[in-house]
């Protein structure tokens, strides 16, 4: 997807901005109001994420102008405003979903994933692969039926596994994939994966010796 990020911090918008690329999106990031404002006006994006409080106009104006010429491109508002009016005028402004901050990389990323199964047609935000069901929006797990408690590393390691089925991930990419370092986390991938299986009661994870671990690809 072709993503444009519209976030005044600079901290943020630079980690928002290399994660968006690791993960494959094609990413351009603004600071500015009236500069998101031009640029909607003359290229077209698969998403936004908005800033509310923003320079030069606010990321409503930037919403409600967007809205006014185009009801496609998909928007998640990013803001630290959390009251639920604030909320509701930012749906009810055009928004397809709002984060508040501070939020949890990996739950944006997930919401994205999401939009991005909705634009090519799959609307059930469910993950569903062999018998385990996550749900991204409640970080909720089931297996065969039953709900199953995942702490919130557990999770993330299971959603990266289930939502590219045959691919191997190195302890390495999955370390970064849950924002932790090597240096500090040498083996929390192997006893997070064994509490994992124990939970699903299931080898659902399979581990490519020296290599990683991968979940299979359903059989059709």
């Amino acid at each position: 997807m072709n993503v444009l990020l519209v976030e005044d911090d600079d901290m943020l918008g630079t980690s928002l901005l290399e994660n968006l690329r690791e993960e494959g999106y094609l990413a351009e990031w603004l600071t500015d109001g009236r500069q998101a404002r031009a640029t909607l006006k003359t290229n077209q994006f698969d998403l936004v994420l908005l800033d509310l409080g923003l320079g030069g106009y606010d990321g409503i104006e930037v919403l409600r102008d967007l809205r006014l010429r185009d009801h496609r491109t998909q928007v998640i508002i990013l803001t630290a405003r959390d009251q639920v009016l604030e909320r509701v005028n930012g749906l009810d402004n055009g928004a397809d979903d709002y984060l508040v901050k501070p939020f949890d990389l990996q739950e944006l990323l997930a919401r994205i994933r999401v939009i991005s199964r909705r634009q090519l047609g799959n609307g059930d935000p469910l993950i569903r692969h062999l018998g385990v069901t996550l749900d991204p929006y409640g970080r909720k797990t089931w297996f065969q039926g039953n709900p199953v408690s995942l702490t919130t590393l557990e999770y993330a390691l299971l959603l990266a596994l289930l939502e590219r089925p045959g691919r191997v991930w190195s302890r390495q990419d999955l370390l970064a994939r849950l924002g932790k370092s090597d240096e500090v986390h040498g083996s929390m991938i192997e006893v997070h994966v064994h509490a994992i299986r124990r939970k699903l009661k299931s080898d659902l994870i399979k581990s490519a010796r020296g290599v990683g671990y991968f979940t299979p690809k359903a059989v059709a």
